[in-house]
């Protein structure tokens, strides 16, 4: 495998593979993680993606690793169904490294980028609507709110009002033509961002319903996790960071109650989560230089208590 995954030596750090346990590699991609957990030891891993390209391309790792690597295609969010098929339960650790993975940019005819021309699409699963169906059939108002909410654009409303009167001569079909379009009412600031970043973050977002999809990898990682197993996430942007530390503080032992300043406090829960280290990892200088797509990489990790989900502490 050539891709060079974000955080790697961090993320085998906070799993702490060992010989004879089995790992949940929810976004395998081009199998970065999941062959650097092989390697380190005579561990299992079950590689999700839902990406048939990524499945495909996972075969000669396959053929590696013969029985201690298996391969499903499928969403993150249902690994508990998608293992419970293959006749697992529990497992040692999960690993989720969200957003779009670096062979799925690089390709124009995915659609993810505004560096190549190339169509509309944006479907990390290659199925249902496209985001050339979203801007071109979605109303102005609902547009500005996917662009606002999931892009944290402040110009989401001209944005969106551009997009429907583009719309309106012909249809949006090409990356370059709906970034140009978002170019013309957002000017270039000084932070050296393209002003399409945004908008397409939101579409892509959007098209792949990935805040919703991590909220449930969430849980289902909750579900799979033996005591002791390692939760290790890599997320690169406010919005995908900002649920995974929310879950794992209202999941730890130093969020599990309540404030008893506050009136009719809910019943205190046990922690199912233990937080390794209280702020995320960031890339190291050395990996910067290396990888700048690492720049905006936060890594967190926690162990899995004995809690019952739900339970009384």
């Amino acid at each position: 495998m050539n891709h060079a995954p974000v955080l790697l030596t961090e993320v085998l750090d906070g799993l702490a593979p060992a010989d004879g346990k089995l790992f949940v590699d929810g976004t395998f991609g081009r199998g970065g993680y999941t062959e650097a957990l092989l390697r380190q030891s005579a561990c299992r891993v079950v590689a999700i993606d839902q990406d048939a390209d990524a499945i495909a391309a996972g075969a000669e790792l396959a053929k590696s690793y013969g029985a201690r690597l298996q391969l499903i295609q499928g969403r993150f969010g249902s690994m508990v169904e998608l293992l419970a098929g293959i006749g697992i339960s529990s497992v040692s650790g999960v690993t989720l490294d969200l957003g779009v993975s670096s062979p799925q940019l690089d390709q124009a005819e995915r659609g993810f980028s505004f560096r190549f021309d190339g169509p509309l699409d944006m479907r990390m699963g290659q199925v249902g609507p496209t985001a050339a169906d979203i801007v071109n059939s979605t109303e102005e108002s609902d547009l500005a709110s996917i662009i606002y909410r999931l892009g944290e654009e402040r110009y989401a409303r001209p944005i969106a009002r551009a997009i429907v009167a583009a719309r309106q001569r012909r249809p949006i079909e090409r990356t370059l033509e709906l970034a140009e379009i978002v170019r013309s009412v957002v000017l270039k600031s000084g932070d050296k961002i393209d002003p399409a970043t945004r908008t397409f973050q939101a579409l892509r977002l959007h098209v792949n319903d990935e805040m919703g999809e991590l909220d449930r990898g969430l849980e289902a990682a909750e579900t799979l996790l033996e005591p002791g197993g390692r939760l290790a996430i890599v997320s690169f942007h406010s919005l995908e960071d900002r649920p995974v530390k929310n879950f794992l503080r209202a999941r730890s032992a130093e969020h599990a109650g309540y404030s008893r300043h506050l009136p009719a406090a809910p019943a205190r829960r046990a922690a199912t989560f233990r937080l390794i280290g209280r702020n995320p990892v960031k890339p190291s200088a050395a990996e910067l230089a290396a990888n700048p797509r690492s720049r905006s990489a936060r890594l967190r990790v926690a162990e899995r208590t004995d809690a019952a989900i739900g339970g009384a502490p």
